[in-house]
């Protein structure tokens, strides 16, 4: 297992989060290494995947002695028990779409990476509060990248992870608005859909290349 504040590092420096929604554990895994070939080596497999702990189990061990510094998460973790249930299978860090205090504890518990979504900056506080590394401000989409400005007003220490609504078109403005990193799902996966893997690896590329520019 790496480091804590080593992920929290390779998540900034990456920029995005490639957030895996799939029908099944093979999408899932086959989604998650043409985004790796594409650059974005920071993989989310989300709860929402069915047998969504095995496919974490799998990368993890896929992975575990390859050259590639992959990182290997999990998403949409409503409890303290389903995340429990991630990190023993493997999962490096942890992310929620609301504050939930079990899951933020079991995760400082295990010296994991844990995102907790939020909309608000009372809920944001709240979170970091409660020991939550990064905020997943969701769903972002709502808002659009001023919400990133609105919040690091008054807390400019947090760490802001948009998610919802962040694609290839508006990137460049999630990043320069004062995003920490950013979550992508569709605008990633939509290639598997049709079995483009290849569109997959592509869209990742664009990704990576948007976010270097912005940060430039």
């Amino acid at each position: 297992m790496k480091d804590k504040f080593k992920i929290i590092e390779k998540i900034h420096d990456r920029g995005i989060v490639a957030v895996v929604r799939a029908n099944n554990g093979e999408e899932a895994l086959k989604i998650s290494e043409a985004a790796s070939k594409g650059g974005v080596d920071i993989i989310e497999i989300t709860m929402t995947v069915p047998g969504a702990v095995d496919v974490i189990k799998e990368l993890t061990e896929i992975y575990e002695n390859k050259a590639e510094d992959i990182i290997i998460g999990a998403g949409s973790v409503l409890d303290s028990e389903t995340a429990r249930a991630c990190i023993l299978a493997g999962a490096e860090f942890i992310v929620g779409p609301s504050v939930n205090k079990g899951m933020i504890n079991i995760c400082n518990k295990y010296d994991i990476t844990v995102a907790a979504g939020a909309m608000t900056p009372t809920e944001a506080v709240n979170a970091m509060e409660m020991g939550a590394d990064i905020i997943k401000v969701f769903p972002a989409g709502l808002f659009g990248p001023s919400i990133i400005k609105a919040i690091k007003g008054p807390i400019p220490q947090a760490r802001l992870l948009p998610t919802g609504g962040v694609d290839q078109s508006n990137v460049k403005k999630w990043i320069e608005a004062g995003s920490f990193a950013v979550g992508a799902g569709s605008a990633i996966c939509a290639g598997a859909k049709t079995n483009n893997y290849e569109k997959v690896t592509k869209d990742a590329e664009e990704f990576v290349k948007k976010i270097e520019e912005a940060r430039q």
